[in-house]
């Protein structure tokens, strides 16, 4: 079951009650999934690395400006030959390290969390659904099944 074809179960605790496996296969499903969006957090801070690297390099590269408009041209020169589009890693700047991280880990983390969702029908978050229903006070303003429920 696709559950982008079926928005309801994203968003519904009740409607994805019946999708839940045995509980030792949902709490699996959830730890690998779990697994996945430390791997996204992981891959924000690395295209964060990625472009404050850059904006460094720019400021780096301003200020060897600065200091050859001041009169410095020995220090501009110095840092333009050995910082500046210096590699940041062995033969790799940082877009190089992110894409590599992108195809060798990354999309084959994803790619093998999303067959094992199969076991939960595609379903995402179908653990935090299970704890939605639990804890939730139907009929309670704050606590709707969904943004358009008004149980």
């Amino acid at each position: 079951m696709d559950p982008d074809a079926h928005p309801d179960l994203r968003l519904d605790d009740t409607a994805a009650e019946h999708l839940e496996p045995d509980r030792a296969t949902l709490e699996a499903v959830g730890k690998i999934t779990e697994a996945m969006e430390t791997v996204e957090i992981a891959r924000g801070r690395l295209y964060e690395f990625h472009q404050l690297t850059g904006s460094a390099d720019e400021k780096l590269s301003a200020g060897i400006a600065m200091l050859r408009a001041a009169g410095h041209p020995g220090h501009a020169d110095r840092l333009a030959e050995h910082l500046l589009g210096r590699n940041v890693l062995h033969g790799r700047w940082t877009f190089q390290i992110v894409e590599e991280y992108d195809t060798t880990y990354y999309r084959v983390f994803h790619d093998h969390e999303t067959r094992v969702r199969e076991l939960t029908r595609g379903v995402r978050h179908l653990a935090e659904a299970r704890v939605k229903r639990e804890n939730r006070t139907p009929g309670l303003p704050g606590h709707e099944a969904t943004p358009n429920s008004h149980d």
